[in-house]
C-alpha cells in the first residue's frame, strides 16, 4: 500500500484533495432519501410485517429513534468538519488512525457489495414486469449507466440523484393516499377493511415482545445508508449550514414515509398474507386500481437504482478520504476534469460488475448471498459514530471549540443511543441467522483492524529516500 501524508484535521477533502464543492443543498436532501428509501422500504417493510404484526410500528419507533440520535451525532461533527470520509475521519480523529481506517474500509467494503445487489435487484423486478432481456444483461448495463453518471461530476450527479429521489417520494406520497381513500372507503368497487387485520384475532402483537424484536433487527437494517448525507457534506455549498439541514430534513422525512407506509400496509393487508413478499403491489391489488402492481414494481427498480446511485457516490468518496489519509493506494486521491476521482469511481465500481458476471453463472442466488453478507455492518458504523461524537464532543468542550451544530441533550442522548446498540445485537444473538452476521461483521472488522495496523507498521518501517 503507497503511502501519503495525513492531511490536516482542520482542512476539508474537498479542498485538500481536488473535490469542489459544487452540489446543492437540495441535492444534499434528496441524496440522503436516496440512499435509504430503496429496498428497505419497497420490499424489506413486508418482511418486518411478517415477523412481528402490526406492532412492527413499535420496532419502527425504535429504530426511528436511533436513526434520530445517530443522525444528530453525525451532523455534528460533519458540520464542525465537513471531510469526504465523514465518521471514519471522525473516527481517526477521537480513536486513532487504525479505528478510522477500519471502519472506513468495513463501510466502502458494504456498499460495493450493497450497489451489486442493487443493480441485480433492479434488474430482477425489471425483468419480471419485461422479460425481454436477461437479468444479467440488465444489470450490466445499469453498473454502465450509473458508472458514467458519477464520472460527470458532483453538480450532474447531484442533479440526476435530485430527480430520482423524486420519483420515489412522489410515488410514496401517491401510495399514502390511496390507503388513505381505501381506509376511508372511497375508492370504488372496494369497502374500508377498519382495524380489522390491525386489531384482528391475532392482535396488534400476535407474535409478542419476540415479533418486535425480531422486526426491529429487520427495520433497523432498512435505515442504513442515511449516512451518506455527512460523506457529501464536503462537497457541498456552505457545508455548516447545509449539511444540519439535511439531517433534520432527511430524518423525519424518511420516519414520515417508512411509517406512514408501514401504517398502511398492516391497516390493508393482513399480517400473514404471503402477498406481503411485495407489500405495496399488495395495498394496490386490494384497491383494484388496474397496472397498480406493475407501476410499483417499476418505482421500487427506480429506487434501488436511486440507491445504487448514492451508494456508489458515497463509496467512490470514502475510498478516496481513505487515500488521502495513507490508508488506501495514492493513485485512488487523484482526480480529474470536474474534480471527480475517477480511480476511486472505478473501483467503487469493480465488484457490481463482478456481480453481473456471477449472476450469469448462477442465476438468482447472488442476490440473497450479497444481502446477507452485509447484514449487520450499520451497527458497527453507528456505533462508531457514537463513541467518535463522544469523545470529540468532550474535546471541543475542554478546548473550547465552537460546534455549528450540537446534538442535544449531551451525553445523555448519545448514550441511549449506545444502549440501543447493544440491546438490538443482544437480541440479533438470539436468532441463528443475525447471530452469524454479527459474528461475520466482528470478525471481519477485527481482520480489517490488524491488517491495518500491519500495513501502518510497515510503512513506518520503510526509510525514505532522498535524491541528493
Amino acid at each position: 500500500m503507497t503511502r501519503t501524508a495525513r492531511t490536516s484535521g482542520n482542512t476539508t477533502d474537498s479542498h485538500a484533495g481536488g473535490l469542489g464543492q459544487s452540489m446543492k443543498p437540495r441535492q444534499l436532501v434528496m441524496m440522503g432519501l436516496g440512499s435509504a428509501i430503496g429496498a428497505g422500504l419497497f420490499l424489506g417493510s413486508g418482511a418486518g410485517v411478517q415477523a412481528a404484526g402490526p406492532a412492527v410500528l413499535v420496532s419502527y419507533l425504535i429504530a426511528g429513534t436511533l436513526v434520530i440520535i445517530v443522525m444528530g451525532a453525525l451532523g455534528e461533527m460533519a458540520a464542525a468538519h465537513p471531510s469526504s470520509g465523514a465518521f471514519s475521519t471522525y473516527a481517526d480523529k477521537a480513536m486513532g488512525p487504525t479505528a478510522g481506517a477500519t471502519i472506513g474500509w468495513l463501510w466502502w467494503g458494504q456498499l460495493v457489495i450493497v450497489i451489486a445487489a442493487e443493480a441485480v435487484g433492479a434488474a430482477g423486478l425489471i425483468a419480471s414486469v419485461w422479460p425481454v432481456l436477461p437479468v444479467w444483461l440488465l444489470a450490466l448495463a445499469f453498473m454502465v449507466v450509473f458508472t458514467a453518471v458519477n464520472l460527470l461530476g458532483v453538480r450532474n450527479y447531484g442533479e440526476f440523484e435530485f430527480w430520482f429521489a423524486i420519483i420515489k417520494i412522489v410515488a410514496i406520497l401517491a401510495f399514502l393516499a390511496i390507503g388513505a381513500a381505501l381506509m376511508a372507503g372511497w375508492l370504488p368497487q372496494t369497502s374500508s377493511p377498519g382495524l380489522t387485520n390491525f386489531l384482528g384475532p391475532d392482535g396488534f402483537a400476535p407474535a409478542g415482545l419476540g415479533g418486535i424484536a425480531a422486526g426491529l433487527l429487520v427495520v433497523i437494517f432498512a435505515f442504513g445508508g442515511t449516512e451518506i448525507v455527512a460523506v457529501a457534506a464536503a462537497e457541498t455549498q456552505d457545508p455548516q449550514r447545509s449539511v444540519a439541514r439535511a439531517v433534520k430534513t432527511v430524518v423525519w422525512r424518511i420516519l414520515v414515509f417508512y411509517i406512514g407506509s408501514v401504517l398502511v400496509i398492516t391497516l390493508v393487508v393482513p399480517w400473514d398474507s404471503p402477498a406481503l413478499d411485495s407489500p405495496f403491489a399488495a395495498v394496490l391489488a386490494q384497491a383494484r386500481i388496474p397496472g397498480a402492481d406493475v407501476a410499483i414494481t417499476l418505482v421500487a427498480a427506480v429506487a434501488l437504482l436511486s440507491a445504487l446511485n448514492a451508494n456508489l457516490y458515497g463509496a467512490s468518496r470514502m475510498i478516496f478520504s481513505l487515500s488521502r489519509r495513507g490508508d488506501a493506494p495514492a493513485r485512488l486521491q487523484r482526480t480529474a476534469g470536474r474534480n471527480v476521482p475517477v480511480a476511486a469511481v472505478l473501483s467503487s465500481v469493480a465488484f457490481g460488475f463482478a456481480a453481473t458476471v456471477l449472476e450469469l453463472l448462477f442465476p438468482e442466488k447472488v442476490l440473497p448471498l450479497l444481502l446477507n453478507f452485509v447484514g449487520s455492518t450499520c451497527l458497527a458504523v453507528w456505533a462508531i459514530v457514537l463513541v467518535s461524537q463522544l469523545i470529540l464532543r468532550r474535546r471541543a468542550v475542554r478546548e473550547g471549540q465552537p460546534l455549528p451544530m450540537k446534538l442535544p441533550g449531551y451525553p445523555w442522548t448519545s448514550g441511549v443511543g449506545l444502549a440501543l446498540l447493544a440491546a438490538i445485537i443482544i437480541i440479533g444473538l438470539f436468532s441463528p441467522t443475525t447471530a452469524v452476521q454479527l459474528g461475520s461483521t466482528a470478525a471481519l472488522i477485527a481482520a480489517i483492524a490488524i491488517f491495518s495496523k500491519v500495513a501502518k507498521r510497515r510503512a513506518a518501517n520503510v526509510e525514505p529516500t532522498h535524491s541528493i
